[in-house]
């Protein structure tokens, strides 16, 4: 029997040489696999990243240089007075609000982009409005 067993463990021992081969060729399949993976799908992978996200970056850069200072401001609130040329039928009003908002001026509350004609319905006299206004 000892002679069974000495045969047996060899057959062991040989089947373990065996397997530790095949394991290292498939790690080696595995490791050559990944390598041509990532140079050609990989690159692509890249390249279509790059498609998708360079527009982005273009506008992105664009918008950066954009001037901040214009009425198009979109996160400020400026006054802005009515005059003959623009809103004349506010002059004086005390629902006058002219404030932009992300770029757009409201005027009122009754007419958001200001009366068309000379005399509004809604106007009321606010002393404090006034430009003919003299202290003196």
């Amino acid at each position: 029997m000892d002679e069974w067993s000495k045969s047996f463990l060899e057959s062991l021992e040989s089947l373990v040489d065996v397997v530790d081969e095949v394991v290292v060729e498939v790690a080696d399949i595995i490791e050559d696999f990944a390598e041509e993976w990532q140079n050609t799908i990989g690159a692509e992978i890249d390249k279509c990243l790059e498609d998708i996200f360079e527009p982005i970056i273009e506008i992105y850069l664009e918008y950066d240089e954009i001037d901040m200072t214009t009425d198009s401001d979109m996160g400020f609130t400026y006054p802005g007075d009515p005059t003959p040329e623009r809103h004349p039928a506010c002059i004086g009003c005390r629902h006058y609000h002219g404030q932009v908002y992300g770029g757009n001026l409201l005027v009122c509350g009754m007419h958001p982009y200001g009366w068309d004609g000379e005399n509004c319905p809604d106007w009321e006299s606010n002393p404090s409005r006034h430009d003919d206004f003299n202290p003196f």
